[in-house]
């Protein structure tokens, strides 16, 4: 996201460092939640595995993405053409949290990738861990990241990460109630 908040993938710069970052991140864990817009964008990557673009941080990307499983959230779609992807057969909290339960406590990460997703997930309490990577531009319009939040969510700071190119991961818990 932009340094005022906006989530715009075309506003920022994911260089080769950002984008090994996320490579690793979706290699460590199970499943990615994705409403259908950033589904969509998303789409992008499934080509680069059999036209790779010759930059080995974004080849890499478009592989580790292709092998995670997507659950997509949508109204409209009725199939997804990626392999690794299904749609929800759920209602959003639900899905959730079966999959939460079937972590048994040792499984991997469940990432949601859809601000709207993000959103909603803050609104239910289903969050453990927000992980917002914040670089130095300031784009003065676009979508906020929280936008609708119902309540305000105090956040413990358990680690940052600083890259290269100037952008920072902070990495945040929601604090006890």
């Amino acid at each position: 996201m932009t340094l005022d908040g906006f989530c715009d993938h075309t506003a920022v710069n994911a260089d080769a460092e950002i984008h090994q970052h996320y490579t690793e991140l979706l290699t460590n864990a199970d499943t990615i939640l994705y409403g259908r817009i950033t589904y969509q964008l998303m789409e992008y990557w499934p080509p680069l595995l059999k036209n790779p673009s010759g930059i080995q941080s974004m080849d890499d990307f478009a592989i580790a993405i292709d092998k995670i499983t997507k659950i997509v959230f949508s109204r409209t779609l009725k199939n997804v053409q990626w392999q690794t992807a299904k749609l929800a057969t759920k209602d959003f909290e639900q899905e959730i949290l079966q999959l939460k339960q079937s972590r048994d406590g040792g499984a991997s990460d469940i990432l949601i990738g859809s601000p709207s997703l993000i959103v909603q997930a803050t609104n239910l309490n289903l969050i453990d861990e927000y992980q917002l990577c914040v670089h130095p531009v300031i784009a003065g319009k676009g979508l906020p990241l929280f936008k609708n939040l119902k309540d305000r969510i105090d956040l413990t700071l358990l680690k940052t990460k600083t890259f290269r190119g100037g952008a920072v991961l902070f990495y945040y818990a929601p604090k006890e109630k």
